[in-house]
């Protein structure tokens, strides 16, 4: 019998949560109903400044609930608008919002705000949260996650690999030995750049970046930061690809016009991509997550990558923009049945063991 689960994404982009009800066993895990909430602004800049500036223990504190009580929301009226019950639900898989990820520092952590006690209270449904930690404390990088579920779901399709493009960028590498890891920037650079200069949260489509000429010094710049060629497993966040990232590399040149600007973030996310797939025998490329909905971003993948098919999951009939919330749904299943995650393979963790951590709402 499949079991009823909800998993909770919200991403280092910060444009939404995303929301995804799945029937789970240990043989599928199939979508059956999804929602997604946009961001308060007031939310996403109270967010942004703790993660860009100085903050106290008080306003940690209040965005910790201020989450909750969104993701919340968020899972209410997922429930409202299905035809199922609160009842059914075994519980919530909820990833948090990452406020700061720093698992190679002297003390490493990986930090998730929205607590998962308001999270239950306020729905009802028992909660499975904070999910990296025990990865970290185990000495692996704590993320990415998602290569585990892309097996899951992919694993009998040969020379195959599946991207996600978010906020930042990670790759699956399926095979007899599952790897994965943080490409770098996804949509983080080319967001926060058109938000500055044309006050919109996305560039739709690549529109802009589009119109703009790629600049080579500026780009092979970019591609040479430490970060880049960092040999994997690595993982990275808004802690590192951010705004000062972005004014370090400008600085060292004359004035670049602000659309060639964004057509070299959006070449830099496609490259950087690119030099990692290339390192291994992929001949199908699955893409997920925001990204693929930018056809200029698709078109210049597909170009960099001549020898690879490049498409998105739902190709194989798996909801792009749900990938990631139905990890968690599954990885909630997991905890539950107390299954090990196996992912030292990804994370470089000492050892597989068991994620999660488990908040009743009674």
């Amino acid at each position: 019998m499949r079991n009823k689960y909800i998993g909770i994404m919200s991403g280092t982009s910060l444009d939404g949560v995303d929301v995804a009800l799945c029937e789970v066993d240990d043989e599928v895990c199939f979508l059956k109903a999804s929602h997604y909430l946009d961001f308060d602004l007031d939310l996403k800049e109270e967010v942004l400044s703790l993660i860009n500036g100085t903050t106290t223990i008080r306003e940690v504190g209040a965005i910790d609930c201020k989450l909750a009580y969104f993701f919340a929301r968020a899972v209410n009226e997922l429930i409202a608008k299905s035809n199922y019950l609160k009842e059914e639900i075994i519980a919530i898989g909820s990833h948090g919002q990452t406020l700061w990820h720093e698992p190679n520092a002297r003390y490493p952590f990986s930090l998730q705000l929205g607590n998962p006690s308001v999270l239950a209270v306020e729905t009802g449904i028992n909660v499975v949260a904070d999910f990296r930690s025990k990865d970290v404390a185990m000495g692996g990088q704590g993320a990415p996650f998602a290569p585990i579920f892309h097996n899951f779901l992919f694993s009998h399709l040969k020379k195959c690999a599946v991207l996600n493009i978010g906020g930042m960028a990670n790759i699956s590498i399926l095979g007899d030995k599952l790897l994965g890891y943080d490409t770098g920037c996804g949509n983080v650079l080319m967001d926060l750049w058109i938000n500055e200069h044309k006050g919109l949260a996305y560039d739709k489509d690549g529109l802009w970046a589009k119109s703009g000429k790629v600049h080579v010094e500026l780009l092979n710049s970019l591609l040479n930061d430490e970060y880049f060629l960092l040999k994997y497993p690595k993982s990275t966040g808004r802690e590192y690809f951010n705004k000062k990232f972005l004014i370090k590399y400008l600085e060292a040149f004359d004035k670049i016009t602000e659309e060639d600007i964004q057509a070299t973030l959006l070449a830099l996310t496609v490259q950087s991509i690119a030099n990692e797939i290339k390192q291994f025998d992929v001949e199908e490329l699955l893409v997920c997550g925001g990204g693929v909905r930018n056809g200029f971003l698709m078109e210049k993948l597909a170009e960099a990558l001549p020898a690879t098919s490049v498409s998105s999951t739902e190709k194989y009939a798996v909801n792009a923009d749900n990938m990631e919330a139905m990890i968690f749904a599954w990885l909630a299943h997991k905890r539950l049945e107390n299954e090990v995650v196996e992912l030292k393979t990804v994370t470089a963790a000492k050892k597989n063991t068991i994620l999660g951590a488990i908040y009743a709402s009674n």
